[in-house]
């Protein structure tokens, strides 16, 4: 069970520093393309979907993550062993916000590109945008917060 736990805390630092690395370098590059490329290199637009293939592609990692922490908590909560209440509660808010961001906002950004570059423009699509940043957040929020729980309670 103990390698287990170390799977776990590895997968959830791995997901959290996935996240981190799409937000805070990779989209910067992406969107910003003339700071290393010159001006008209890239439209927002054309910016937006390349970060939609990286997204897609995090989304396989932390799909698994997400999966594999609610089965470890489960299992965990029914061999009664080290189980935690605080760490089962946050592994359903990792699956539901992982949940969220794979199934509702990728298919809403994916779709509305797909339609063309004014759909990418509207109203709606901005409030969706910032909503999954928002729930990309609190997911990230949630694993850290697991991450810390698990860690401290497989050191008593």
């Amino acid at each position: 069970m103990r390698s287990l736990m170390v799977v776990y805390l590895v997968m959830l630092s791995v997901a959290i520093g996935v996240e981190i690395a799409a937000g805070a370098f990779v989209a910067p590059v992406i969107f910003f393309p003339q700071k290393y490329l010159g001006d008209g290199v890239l439209t927002h637009f054309q910016s937006g979907i390349l970060m939609t293939q990286v997204f897609l592609k995090m989304n396989l990692v932390i799909g698994f993550v997400a999966l594999y922490s609610i089965i470890y908590e489960v299992q965990v909560w029914m061999m009664f062993k080290n189980y935690d209440f605080i760490s089962f509660i946050l592994s359903i808010i990792v699956v539901l916000t992982t949940g969220l961001f794979i199934f509702y906002y990728t298919p809403f950004i994916v779709h509305a590109q797909q339609l063309g570059a004014v759909e990418t423009t509207t109203e709606i699509f901005a409030k969706m945008h910032k909503q999954s940043e928002w729930v990309m957040k609190a997911l990230m929020v949630a694993q850290f917060m697991l991450f810390v729980r698990r860690s401290w309670l497989s050191q008593k």
